[in-house]
């Protein structure tokens, strides 16, 4: 299945949301810290209801450590500096799916990182600035589970 890796979230509410959704796509979560908020938070617990139990995650104390750990895997990096759609691009099982933070997105460091033909965008209308991050999760996830047939892949 896809990882899905959240570099330095600080909205409690958007981190649960994606608690849940990967509970729902089979997708492993990594989460990069610092992370904006206490992990026990109630608003985190609440955005995740009770699919804690049902989702993998994993915390990392900072980029390299989630790099080392994700080995040879293909990282692809989603920014709204991106180079090519989400959409172009045909995922492998256990590529990495890596998002900013809602309010600074990716650090310069952590781009630098990522190929400049895996740094993906998501289409949208001009002048508008980025997605909500679980909409974000939620797109680029699905597309890349629709391409593998929605094939499910027990914890």
């Amino acid at each position: 299945m896809f990882h899905i890796a959240l570099f330095n979230p600080v909205m409690p509410a958007n981190t649960g949301n994606i608690i849940r959704l990967c509970a729902n796509n089979g997708c492993v979560l990594h989460l990069i810290e610092p992370l904006g908020f206490d992990f026990e938070e109630k608003k985190l617990r609440r955005a995740g209801l009770d699919y804690h139990d049902l989702s993998r995650v994993q915390r990392y104390p900072n980029f390299d450590a989630f790099k080392q750990a994700m080995g040879e895997r293909t990282i692809y990096a989603i920014t709204t500096k991106g180079t090519r759609s989400y959409a172009s691009v045909e995922f492998q099982p256990d590529d990495v799916l890596l998002f900013g933070s809602e309010t600074s997105g990716l650090d310069p460091d952590v781009m630098a990182q990522i190929e400049p033909g895996q740094r993906l965008l998501i289409p949208m209308m001009p002048n508008n600035r980025s997605l909500n991050l679980s909409n974000a999760v939620a797109l680029v996830s699905y597309e890349a589970w629709r391409q593998q047939n929605f094939a499910a892949e027990p914890l």
